[in-house]
């Protein structure tokens, strides 16, 4: 364990397209269809000066296409071909398929989304040119084509903010995900990371992207791998670098730092060692905080902490200095910052737990779906901020949310389900930490199931997930705890032993399902007992009989519950009849 070493949508549905290969009919939505030489000169909205000519010949290798991806291969080089015989063009069409479709197919991974990039067009004006030759029977019998083979069309519309800065048109193709686009250029200002868009060469649309191993292309006219950067050496090489000057690069796009970590993290390679200083450059994490949007921010964490190596994500964000530029409350400017030096042991031991899972583990106990696993991520980012005292509160009306909210809902615009999960994790950890140490010094009152019961259940009352506040209250715990050059194996194991005595002793209380528990009176029916009205009396009525419930698990008559609230009416504020 290394601890012990060192203790959306943003698509815009403006087509429709609708094929089915049966009748070959072709029927459109939001879209007036085409006349040919309307969607030719579609074709050359941009002036033929800007389509301009490859400089560098690049590196190629060969990879081997499956018998899918050969049939979409074929079906778009003869649309390339139906289009070409028009005559309309200066130049043929080529295609190349881009990104991370080359990469994984390199890699050996299987991918169904394929960004598809065009030479002389745009993407809408040939997904469309693919209909109309799709209405043809010929090329139905040809390529074998079905009804379920041809998806609808979507044009993906223009949207900066959201790391759009051209449209590009989707169809679903023998099972893919096929985005087109025109090779593009992009050139930035300094105060913004929104670029002038053009027309370019396959090399320039390569020098744009954010890491060599992202900029390879698959010529489908050639049947070669295209690398105009040094795409293909890093990836022997396991390296992520930037295809240009990485602080000029940084500094165009602050997104690109977070989008190497996440794929440095997922693809589980090095990052380059001269683009990790830029990364940290303080210029760089100005432009970060100055350019980008906090929801693209928190797209990107959502990514990260969603793949398979969320550790190795917040290890990068802890060692290159990001910390302060992703969880932070950026609308503050007098907000604190918390200490960060022990944060290492909260991903470690968090990493820990996951890799070590067993059936009855704390892993296993506490989190239990994918999206309890994000949310853990989510939690053992924020935990630094729970050591940070806040300043009292003496105005009126409610108290501010804890500092950890403020950097989940500001910092990355976490979901407020998201978001009262990490405030009710706050206001909760001192009585979860309580019952933990009452279980470990076998405290008197540590069988009555009651006590327990109904804790799970005032916890779990707010934003659910009681499990998961029990974990972020270990994290926080842990980081109180240790550090990260003394943690030893036998003080680190004895500490998450007392955790795993504490969720042992909740089974054996048999109250995990507390939250759950079905009341054997409801408050309409205690109200009319009781011949007297609903009030505010009610809900500490309740409780009292789910308490009792508690103690009486086998009981199906309500008749005990009901008469300790009577015993109690005083108490409880229930009226006289």
């Amino acid at each position: 364990m290394r601890l012990l070493l060192r203790p959306l949508r943003y698509s815009l549905l403006d087509a429709h397209v609708r094929f089915r290969a049966g009748n070959r009919f072709v029927s459109s939505f939001l879209m007036p269809k085409r006349k040919t030489e309307d969607l030719d000169a579609f074709s050359n909205a941009q002036r033929p000066s800007q389509i301009r000519k490859m400089t560098t010949q690049p590196a190629t290798t060969t990879i081997e296409l499956d018998s899918k991806e050969t049939q979409l291969k074929d079906l778009l080089l003869d649309t390339a071909v139906f289009i070409n015989q028009t005559g309309n063009l200066k130049e043929p069409v080529i295609l190349r398929w881009a990104g991370g479709w080359v990469r994984d197919k390199l890699l050996g991974v299987k991918s169904h989304d394929i960004d598809t990039a065009i030479n002389v067009m745009t993407g809408e004006a040939f997904a469309l040119k693919i209909c109309e030759l799709c209405e043809q029977p010929q090329t139905i019998k040809k390529h074998g084509i079905t009804d379920t083979d041809i998806g609808n069309l979507h044009k993906i519309a223009k949207n900066p903010d959201k790391s759009k800065h051209l449209e590009t048109t989707t169809i679903k193709l023998f099972g893919y995900d096929v985005d087109f686009v025109n090779l593009r250029k992009e050139t930035y200002t300094e105060d913004s990371r929104n670029p002038q868009v053009e027309f370019g060469t396959a090399e320039e649309d390569a020098l744009r992207r954010d890491a060599t191993v992202n900029a390879l292309f698959y010529n489908l006219n050639t049947g070669k791998v295209e690398d105009f950067t040094t795409g293909l050496t890093d990836m022997q090489s396991k390296l992520i670098k930037t295809p240009l000057e990485p602080f000029q690069t940084f500094m165009d796009d602050p997104l690109r730092v977070l989008r190497l970590v996440r794929f440095a993290s997922r693809l589980e390679f090095t990052i380059d060692p001269t683009a990790e200083q830029v990364m940290s450059d303080r210029r760089v994490l100005e432009a970060l905080h100055l350019k980008i949007s906090r929801e693209r921010v928190g797209i990107e964490v959502e990514k990260m902490l969603k793949g398979n190596h969320p550790r190795r994500s917040l290890e990068y964000i802890d060692s290159l200095g990001l910390y302060h530029a992703i969880f932070t409350d950026p609308t503050n400017s007098k907000s604190p910052s918390p200490d960060i030096s022990h944060w290492a042991v909260v991903y470690e031991c968090l990493d820990y737990l996951r890799k070590n899972k067993t059936p009855g583990s704390i892993y296993d106990v506490l989190v239990r779906t994918d999206e309890a696993a994000y949310y853990a991520w989510v939690l053992a980012a924020v935990c630094p901020w729970e050591l940070v005292i806040p300043p009292p509160h003496t105005g009126k009306g409610k108290a501010p949310p804890p500092f950890a909210t403020l950097a989940a809902r500001e910092g990355i615009k976490a979901t407020n389900k998201l978001c009262d999960l990490v405030t009710t994790s706050h206001n909760n950890r001192d009585d979860i930490s309580s019952l933990k140490l009452a279980v470990l010094q076998e405290a008197p009152y540590i069988n009555e199931r009651d006590r327990f019961g109904m804790a799970i259940r005032r916890w779990d009352s707010r934003a659910g997930h009681w499990r998961l506040q029990v974990l972020s209250a270990l994290l926080v715990e842990a980081m109180e705890t240790f550090n990260t050059a003394s943690a030893e194996t036998g003080e680190f194991t004895a500490f998450l032993h007392g955790w795993q005595l504490f969720l042992d002793h909740l089974q054996d209380l048999d109250i995990m399902e507390a939250p759950s528990l079905k009341r054997l009176i409801d408050g309409t029916q205690l109200a009319k007992v009781l011949g007297i009205k609903p009030g505010k009396w009610m809900a500490q009525a309740l409780d009292v009989c789910v308490a009792w419930q508690l103690r009486h698990p086998e009981a199906t008559d309500p008749a005990g519950a009901i008469e300790e609230v009577k015993s109690r009416r005083t108490e409880l504020g229930i009226p006289t009849n």
